[in-house]
C-alpha cells in the first residue's frame, strides 16, 4: 500500500490535465439548416437569420476552446423557399462562427475564415478560430453568409447551426 500511494500522486495530476483537455473539446454532431418564415428573422444570440429557410444534408463541427483548433463540414446547405430552392442561390461563401457565453454580457463571437460554399452546398474548413474567451460557456456554433458577399445586410446572418452538442467526455 506505501508503494502505491506515491504512484498514485504522481499520476493525480496528469489524470486531471488530460481531464481538463478533453472538457476543451466541444462537438456538434449535426449542422441543421435555418427553418423560419420568409422574410421574418430569426435571430441567435443577436445574430440574424437568413430571410428564407435553409436545410442541410449533413454535416459536422469541432472546436477545441484551449488552442482555437476547429473544423467543420456542411452538406447540403440549400434554400427550400422561393425560385433558388435546392441551391444555396447567390451564397457562394460561408464562415464557422463560434459564440461563447450567448446572451449574456460577456458574449464572444468568434469567426473562422471565409471558405467556399460549392453549387451544391458543400463547405469544409479545417484551421483555426482565433480569440476564444477562457470561459466559454454553453458554446454554440453558426454558419454564417461570409464577409465577401456583396450586399452588406446581408452578411453574417445565420444559415445553419451546429446541434447534437457534446463537451469532453460526453463525446
Amino acid at each position: 500500500m506505501k508503494k502505491l500511494l506515491p504512484l498514485a500522486l504522481l499520476l493525480a495530476p496528469a489524470f486531471l490535465f488530460a481531464r481538463d483537455t478533453d472538457d476543451s473539446i466541444v462537438q456538434w454532431n449535426r449542422i441543421v439548416g435555418v427553418i423560419t418564415a420568409p422574410n421574418v428573422d430569426n435571430p441567435v444570440a443577436g445574430i440574424s437569420a437568413g430571410t428564407l429557410p435553409w436545410t442541410t444534408r449533413q454535416g459536422r463541427a469541432h472546436v477545441n476552446l484551449a488552442t482555437g483548433e476547429a473544423s467543420f463540414d456542411v452538406e447540403g446547405l440549400v434554400l427550400i423557399g422561393g425560385n433558388a430552392t435546392g441551391t444555396p442561390g447567390p451564397i457562394n461563401r460561408v464562415t464557422g462562427t463560434l459564440v461563447c457565453n450567448p446572451g449574456t454580457t460577456v458574449q464572444a463571437v468568434r469567426n473562422s475564415a471565409e471558405v467556399e460554399l460549392s453549387p451544391r452546398g458543400n463547405a469544409h474548413f479545417h484551421g483555426e478560430i482565433h480569440g476564444i474567451p477562457a470561459t466559454c460557456s454553453d458554446p454554440l456554433f453558426l454558419v454564417r453568409i461570409g464577409p465577401s458577399f456583396p450586399s452588406p445586410g446581408a452578411v453574417g446572418r445565420w444559415l445553419a447551426t451546429g446541434a447534437d452538442r457534446s463537451v469532453g467526455d460526453d463525446g
